[in-house]
């Protein structure tokens, strides 16, 4: 018997949280529909570029392939409780800052699932992340720039 919608998509829960922690980009990419769209206020800190937002398996691998090279961070800790919410399409769970192990940067994950895809992906920072963010802004626009030799 076919398990329930609201059961099937769960999975990309925790397929992503698992691929996303061992590195493993082709199987993240894989998650997704070919025409997902992706957003968060990493992708510009990470990709130099204005915007949050990415379409398709190319730009979202780009942006994972950089995220991923430039972990280790000691507040990337992967921790969540367990909780989730569902209502068959929208999957929605959380990293809280607060873990057994200190503080993380704090993170909402809300996705839309078709057919056992992701369709949209949004992530929303918490203060803590949020702070993390805009000390790397200010970090990088004051420091000082390279001098083009020509």
């Amino acid at each position: 018997m076919p398990l329930p919608w609201f059961r099937r998509s769960e999975q990309p829960n925790n397929q992503w949280h698992d691929f996303a922690r061992s590195r493993n980009v082709d199987a993240l990419v894989a998650l997704y529909a070919t025409d997902a769209v992706f957003e968060s206020p990493l992708v510009p800190a990470i990709l130099d570029c204005d915007s949050g937002l990415l379409r398709g398996h190319s730009e979202i691998r780009r942006f994972l392939e950089e995220g991923t090279q430039r972990r280790p961070n000691d507040l990337v800790r992967w921790y969540r409780n367990g909780k989730y919410f569902t209502d068959g399409r929208s999957l929605v769970w959380e990293y809280p800052r607060q873990t057994p192990d200190g503080e993380q940067v704090d993170i909402l994950e809300v996705m839309e699932i078709h057919a056992g895809k992701i369709h949209k992906h949004r992530i929303y920072w918490g203060w803590f992340g949020c702070k993390l963010l805009i000390g790397s802004a200010v970090a990088k626009a004051t420091s000082p720039k390279p001098q083009s030799s020509g």
